[in-house]
């Protein structure tokens, strides 16, 4: 396959066409593979089917690839797949980190023999190994929106508990640092009271059982903050199974197909979220640009990203070393707005 080889003419041709806002052209292939923190997972599944728009917008005639581990090995089997993908030569991986700076090696060695390494929804925290993150939301704004989510639904005062993904999920920790930081700052939400943070791992049945036990465990609560997909539609059908949704309420973010019916019955009353069809389909673009020396990848680098228009790559004001796309914004959901989102 052609690696980072373009001719000078091919390049301009591309950067001309990415600042212009027209599909990037297609003079080289780019074997790319598009890798989640784990298959099985609805909003993955839509970052799949942005990329692939990108892909057959651009005309790249190398391969889509959409790899991922399992839950149960899902450190493990990032860390393999990702190995394994700049072994065979693979172009550009782009990973939703769920193994922490666990992956950093393994990013720097495919770095090193030519992969890129583009990560998106989730970054590696130090930034080792990674070309640029192309963040769905500012992770500081994920904090706010949660903390006013949760003062609407608490009238101000009272507890509450984070049921999270994993330890290790980069963006699940800055979103709940992010809420910690807010709650100590800013005297509106002195009466907010973080009781517990527990891990359901993304998957359904712990993310229900964890749920369940905070109710037990903390018999003042009154919410449950979920900012993972998987974790806030299992905590509302626990709540709704138990008859509890009068007592505990459950926000975060999730899914409006997956949380309508939540919403209407009052046991989710708020949520939020982002379209991950687009970070999908804005991570490929990234990613090609980057691969075909149309973007270089610095600090204040201007680009066209098809039909989301123009970003600029930027410091990640979030982690020490790194830089960002930001691609935006937060759609919060209540009963007005959810079911015509959930079509």
């Amino acid at each position: 396959m052609t690696r980072l080889s373009a001719s000078a003419s091919a390049v301009a041709l591309a950067l001309a066409a990415a600042l212009a806002g027209a599909p990037a052209s297609a003079q080289e292939a780019v074997d790319m593979v598009l890798l989640p923190k784990f298959l099985g997972i609805a909003v993955f599944d839509q970052a799949h089917r942005g990329a692939q728009e990108a892909h057959a917008e651009i005309g790249n005639p190398g391969a889509l690839e959409f790899l991922g581990p399992t839950p149960e090995n899902s450190v493990a089997g990032q860390i393999e797949i990702l190995t394994t993908a700049a072994s065979n030569g693979v172009d550009v991986v782009m990973l939703s980190n769920n193994a922490g700076d666990q992956i950093a090696p393994a990013a720097q060695a495919a770095q090193e023999a030519g992969t890129r390494v583009v990560t998106w929804d989730s970054p590696i925290p130090s930034g080792q190994g990674e070309s640029l993150f192309v963040a769905q939301v500012d992770f500081a704004e994920t904090g706010r929106v949660m903390a006013d989510m949760a003062h609407s639904i608490m009238g101000g005062e009272g507890q509450f508990a984070i049921l999270s993904a994993s330890p290790d999920a980069a963006n699940q920790n800055a979103w709940i640092a992010s809420m910690q930081e807010v709650l100590a700052s800013d005297e509106k939400y002195a009466g907010l009271e973080l009781v517990e943070i527990v891990y359901g791992n993304d998957q359904s049945e712990e993310s229900y059982n964890r749920a369940l036990a905070l109710v037990d465990s903390h018999p003042d609560l009154e919410l449950i903050m979920a900012p993972t997909t998987v974790g806030i539609q299992a905590a509302a059908k626990a709540m709704q199974d138990e008859g509890l949704c009068d007592r505990v309420k459950v926000s975060g973010l999730g899914l409006p197909a997956e949380m309508v019916s939540y919403t209407l019955n009052g046991c989710a009353p708020e949520f939020a979220l982002w379209s991950f069809v687009d970070l999908g389909y804005l991570t490929y673009y990234v990613s090609y640009l980057l691969a075909t020396g149309a973007i270089q990848g610095v600090e204040g680098e201007t680009f066209e990203a098809g039909r989301l228009g123009s970003y600029t790559i930027e410091k990640d004001p979030t982690r020490e070393n790194g830089l960002r796309v930001l691609m935006g914004p937060f759609t919060v959901y209540t009963a007005e707005n959810v079911e015509a989102a959930a079509q």
